[in-house]
């Protein structure tokens, strides 16, 4: 008796170790963390002169959030830098919002701004907004980012010269600001009517459920490539058998992180670098996702 309750007394001992180390990572070491991914896109029609076109899509910072300090700001613009990206991308939430009162922040969005100075890509530096955004203030924040040299896309296009070729990058806006998906689609052919029509499109959003609406319900164009998109974080948790247990979309765990083709369109979702609801990250790291597209 007295060895069996020895050995239930290390089994609990080891259960408490792991589950100690568990937390440690999934509370402290991985949500403190970043990482700089790379992937590499295929993207049929895409143009030649545009293969190898690399672009840098950050999302979701919450600035003030767990780990989101004003140095790890800095080092996110250090380590996007050194990627000598032709676009770098923001895709929204860049503020937090004080637990129970949307309208306190976690960090100014002033600060935030100070911080994200001196991005650099070949061919600027763009971003849109996303929900915890909205909460706040769109024109405060995309004032501030302004200042900062992030150029905020709201049902707006811009074409860019690429290699002697055209390319267009459009912001659209959130899924949640668009009830009428109608008005949507026409607002967004009307951003694009006020640039030359030739290029292929690269459509930026916060939330990859304005994905399958607009490829499959209305056409936006038919040069339309490609979109690119934050928010889910990931799931912030990715446990082994199970998944994702919780992604904040209508679609559940389809529309999570990384590459999705549907109807010829591209979807990349990059899983962001701050975290939102929980100070929680688990298989899930914070990410600079790099982005490399050829045909």
């Amino acid at each position: 008796m007295k060895r069996l309750w020895s050995v239930i007394k290390i089994v609990l001992l080891c259960a408490f170790v792991i589950l100690l180390f568990l937390g440690a990572w999934a509370f402290w070491y991985e949500p403190s963390s970043l990482t700089v991914k790379n992937y590499n896109l295929k993207i049929a029609n895409w143009n030649p002169a545009h293969n190898n076109f690399k672009i840098v899509a950050i999302s979701d910072l919450h600035g003030g959030s767990s780990f989101i300090t004003e140095a790890k700001i800095r080092l996110v613009v250090e380590k996007a830098n050194e990627q000598n990206a032709d676009l770098i991308v923001f895709l929204g939430d860049y503020v937090s919002q004080q637990r129970f009162d949307r309208s306190k922040l976690k960090m100014p969005v002033e600060t935030i701004a100070d911080n994200l100075r001196g991005l650099k890509a070949r061919y600027g530096v763009f971003g849109i907004l996303g929900n915890h955004d909205a909460w706040f203030s769109d024109a405060i924040i995309t004032r501030e980012l302004g200042r900062a040299g992030i150029r905020i896309l709201e049902n707006e296009a811009v074409r860019i010269e690429a290699n002697g070729a055209p390319l267009r990058v459009i912001g659209l806006p959130d899924a949640l600001k668009a009830p009428d998906w109608m008005k949507y689609t026409i607002d967004a052919q009307a951003a694009l009517a006020k640039i030359p029509n030739e290029g292929k499109i690269v459509a930026l959003t916060h939330s990859p459920d304005t994905f399958p609406l607009t490829i499959n319900n209305l056409s936006i164009s038919p040069d339309y490539a490609m979109m690119l998109c934050g928010h889910t974080h990931g799931g912030q948790v990715r446990l082994p058998f199970l998944g994702t247990p919780v992604v904040p979309s209508g679609y559940g765990q389809k529309y999570v992180r990384g590459e999705i083709i549907e109807s010829g369109v591209h979807l990349f979702i990059t899983t962001g670098i701050g975290t939102s609801i929980f100070p929680v990250r688990f298989g899930v790291p914070p990410e600079i996702s790099v982005l490399t597209i050829s045909n």
